[in-house]
């Protein structure tokens, strides 16, 4: 009786254990996150000194963070993380502005990267023209004959 608890109990651990275990050859899919303000360089460029709260809210969207302490500051921060390697880029853009709610002055990361970076998904496909090599430059080994399972199979329309 005892040595079947014993055993019931290991058994258990073990599946319990197996559970928590991923095998090095089995990736999943991490998605890309991105977060934040993007601002292009166009954004940025239309900024002038002397411009309103609501001005610079219409050009460049509304703050990431607002202080309570620093209220004559705006921080736009952007972040993303590569889904595939975990890089993280970050940015970082800040406006300021005088005791009028004028603008200011501007600091932080001016030159930032153009929408279509920051969003488009890079393509990593390539187009590579069958037709024009042989077997034999290629690398490719030479073609099997199926076997007789897959002649039956085929045979049937299958």
């Amino acid at each position: 009786m005892r040595r079947s608890r014993l055993l019931l109990v290991a058994a258990s651990t073990a599946l319990i254990a197996a559970c928590s275990y991923k095998p090095t050859f089995i990736n999943e899919y991490k998605i890309d996150v991105q977060q934040g303000n993007v601002l292009t360089q166009e954004m940025v460029a239309q900024l002038k000194p002397g411009q309103t709260r609501e001005q610079v809210r219409f050009l460049l969207g509304s703050p990431m963070v607002t202080d309570i302490f620093h209220q004559q500051r705006w921080d736009y921060v952007y972040l993303y993380q590569s889904g595939q390697t975990g890089e993280v880029e970050s940015r970082r853009f800040a406006v300021f502005f005088d005791a009028e709610g004028r603008l200011e002055r501007v600091g932080g990361e001016v030159a930032v990267a153009e929408v279509s970076e920051l969003t488009a998904p890079v393509n990593k496909n390539r187009l590579v023209d069958l037709g024009s090599l042989s077997p034999e430059t290629a690398g490719l080994p030479p073609r099997e004959e199926p076997g007789y399972f897959r002649r039956f199979m085929n045979l049937l329309g299958l």
